[in-house]
């Protein structure tokens, strides 16, 4: 998957046997043992990346994130440096707040599994010109905008960066990555250049009190599957700059506020416009009143897209797991 700014794939690993290729996650005892497997997992236009599975075991060790030049061993900031392709997993839980942002460099897969990570009340992790990462059940939240200054990026180079943005993962002019976080998806309206962005969204569930960008797509084009949305305040999904939007077996349900039923939003630009966007629902679930606006023409399934979708009314099964897993050593996911 190319990507500019925020153009990333959207995960959050759902490995049940009702998929049988995504059956490399939940349910084994053995993960601590073979935590590669996951690398098996991915689906969509991303179906070809594999992190840091060709690498060496990096254990952080140490929550510590003083040194943004030469940053100490042991600790998540050293191994994201690291040239060579590696998986990093946490010896313990443990919270991280990074003084500024963190750089990630090619083939890193940052692995969470039976450890309570949390990347909070700090600077964001940036993926700027790299290709094959995943990042797997963090918990990132609390995130704001820090000043930058000099910063190592690799081993072999460190400069001055300027403030970051706050968000919670920040992908630029990036390839091949998979992680669970993150939904605005386009630089800006006038960056034609995400018109090859390709999008995967699938089996993620979206709770009361969100508001809405689920996703906020520019350019591109995005496959939304097998999603649970429940009482969003203002809207969905939105899209604005032709993007091409297929939302395939997802359930909608609507709060009562009559004002919220709708799922998509097509403020940004007047009915004559947008009516030739691509924006298709095909065997979504509309519960409670919700509807989405079609708009363009049907489309053929994009080869690249991969993901079959499930009928809507299977969405509560599918996404019974959403979100970074519990998993302990000998026990399943």
């Amino acid at each position: 998957m190319e990507t500019s700014k925020f153009s990333l794939l959207f995960f959050y690993v759902i490995c049940l046997a009702i998929f049988p290729t995504l059956n490399a996650n939940i349910g084994h005892f053995d993960h601590e043992k073979n935590r590669k497997r996951l690398a098996d997992c991915a689906l969509g236009f991303g179906h070809d990346t594999i992190g840091g599975k060709d690498g060496k075991i990096y254990v952080v060790k140490d929550s510590s994130n003083n040194d943004l030049v030469n940053p100490k061993p042991g600790t998540l900031r050293h191994a994201a440096i690291q040239k060579e392709p590696l998986w990093i997993i946490f010896y313990r839980s443990m919270n991280i707040k990074l003084h500024a942002e963190l750089m990630l460099t090619d083939n890193k897969t940052i692995d969470a599994r039976g450890a309570n990570v949390n990347i909070s009340e700090g600077a964001q992790i940036t993926l700027q010109y790299v290709r094959n990462i995943i990042i797997h059940g963090l918990h990132i939240h609390d995130i704001k905008k820090c000043s930058g200054g000099l910063i190592r990026d690799s081993m072999d180079h460190y400069g001055v960066r300027a403030m970051s943005d706050g968000d919670a993962i920040s992908v630029f002019g990036s390839t091949h990555i998979w992680i669970d976080h993150v939904l605005l998806f386009g630089v800006n309206d006038s960056y034609s250049g995400d018109k090859i962005m390709q999008v995967s969204l699938a089996f993620n569930h979206f709770g009361k009190g969100l508001i809405q960008r689920m996703p906020r797509c520019r350019w591109g084009f995005f496959h939304i599957v097998n999603k649970e949305y429940t009482h969003w305040l203002m809207y969905a999904i939105v899209g604005s700059q032709q993007p091409t939007i297929i939302s395939q077996g997802n359930r909608f349900v609507a709060s009562p506020n009559p004002n919220a039923k709708e799922v998509t939003k097509k403020d940004y630009a007047p009915e004559s416009v947008w009516k030739n966007w691509n924006q298709r629902s095909e065997g979504d679930l509309m519960v409670n009143g919700a509807f989405f606006v079609q708009s363009g023409k049907s489309i053929a399934k994009h080869p690249k897209a991969e993901i079959t979708a499930k009928p809507g009314k299977a969405v509560a099964s599918l996404t019974r797991f959403a979100g970074p897993l519990k998993c302990e050593l000998n026990k399943p996911c």
